[in-house]
């Protein structure tokens, strides 16, 4: 069913209201016009906030080509307003896999100046079907996943163009990936079972950036959380952070909630099933729908059934139900609103300035994984001081000539 335009709009009004480091950027861009005759392909979670990020660039000058990176987290209100904008989608809610794939290579042909991707889909079917350097200026990555596939395309000799890893910025992953999953997660959740979350066992698969924001929240909301690891480092940061460590075998079978976060398959799989308690809530947080092995499930208990929307039941022979949010697709999206407002603001911001740096500057960097440029990471942070409420100290002189002091060994 077509979207609202009108109600489309007042979603996207809504967003770049609270949006203000990247309007101040799209203000710029107005002015400039870093875009000009170029075409930007995006693959994002089709949302209002995306949008406002596609309607900066298009300010900027750019011919804008968007079309989904998950076929369950679309809004389609957002993509009748956006393309009254002029901004060409290729995105319907719930569409087949058949069709979330015609669009991302809809979206290569003619094929574009700057990539922007959230996963790295649109990356890899470029590599597939392009061998020529040179025709992209360039790249950008906002997703740990993406950054994974990126980091094994230079690795393995085959990154046809420059790539920034948006995802490992200071203003993107310390608030993005903490406290936007963090939230959004939990809301994912709450919305799909309106169940409490106080009292329960909730086990966290993989304590990143984003696993400590979804453990922090759940910890708050009144759950008992269980964290699993595969990094020594990162186990040691969870339990003096004050989690339980504990494999998922043993985790699984006091769970009443399981939420993955690792961006690996099968972090939840058939022997695991064998274990889990009546009534267990799987959810998936990561990056694409692999994590909950769900044709386990299937072979373990069948068929599942609706029982609420984005809940499905699966049911084993011994009479133990589990329930299924959003298909193991990312919960915080298909089931929520994705992150806050606010906090896409930052990392929006960063993607602008980053497909910006690459339409003045890509051409002429060699094709590897380059971070964001250390200038942007903390233009995003000084605009963000305002709107956050948040004034910076001064250092007196003697305090910048005894750090100066310090860094030449005069001292």
């Amino acid at each position: 069913m077509p979207g609202n335009l009108d109600v489309g709009r007042l979603k996207i009004g809504w967003a770049r209201a609270h949006m203000p480091v990247l309007e101040g950027i799209r203000a710029r861009f107005v002015r400039e016009r870093p875009f000009d005759g170029l075409t930007v392909a995006a693959v994002l979670h089709v949302e209002a906030k995306t949008c406002a990020l596609a309607l900066a660039l298009q300010a900027g000058g750019a011919k804008v080509r968007l079309a989904a990176s998950n076929p369950l987290t679309t809004d389609d209100d957002v993509v009748a307003a956006v393309q009254a904008e002029g901004v060409e989608t290729h995105a319907v809610r719930g569409e087949s896999l058949d069709a979330y794939r015609a669009g991302l290579a809809t979206l290569l042909e003619p094929v574009p100046d700057v990539l922007v991707d959230d996963g790295a889909d649109l990356v890899a079917l470029y590599h597939e079907r392009h061998s020529d350097r040179g025709r992209v200026r360039g790249s950008t990555e906002e997703t740990t996943t993406g950054v994974t596939r990126l980091n094994a395309l230079e690795k393995s000799g085959g990154l046809l163009f420059p790539a920034i890893n948006v995802n490992d910025a200071l203003m993107k992953h310390l608030f993005d990936n903490r406290y936007g999953t963090g939230q959004s997660t939990i809301e994912g959740i709450v919305n799909a079972t309106n169940l409490l979350v106080a009292g329960k066992v909730a086990v966290v698969a993989g304590y990143g950036w984003c696993g400590r924001g979804v453990a922090s929240r759940l910890r708050g909301l009144g759950a008992e959380v269980v964290v699993t690891e595969i990094d020594p480092v990162r186990a040691i940061e969870a339990r003096l952070d004050g989690f339980a460590v504990r494999p998922m075998r043993e985790a699984a079978a006091r769970a009443d909630l399981i939420v993955t976060v690792t961006g690996r398959p099968g972090i939840v799989r058939a022997e695991h099933f064998e274990v889990l308690k009546d009534g267990c809530v799987l959810a998936n947080a990561g990056h694409f729908d692999v994590e909950i092995a769900k044709q386990d499930l299937e072979r373990l208990a069948g068929r599942p059934r609706l029982v609420r929307p984005n809940v499905e039941e699966y049911r084993f022979p011994d009479g133990r139900r589990a329930y299924l949010l959003a298909e193991g697709r990312l919960v915080n999206l298909a089931a929520a609103q994705g992150h806050p407002v606010e906090i896409m603001d930052l990392s929006f911001a960063l993607q602008a300035l980053s497909a910006e740096h690459l339409a003045r500057h890509g051409a002429t960097l060699a094709p590897r994984v380059y971070p964001v440029p250390v200038e942007l990471d903390r233009s995003v942070a000084t605009a963000a001081l305002g709107p956050f409420g948040a004034a910076l100290d001064t250092a007196t002189g003697a305090q910048l000539k005894y750090a100066d002091d310090w860094k030449s060994g005069t001292e």
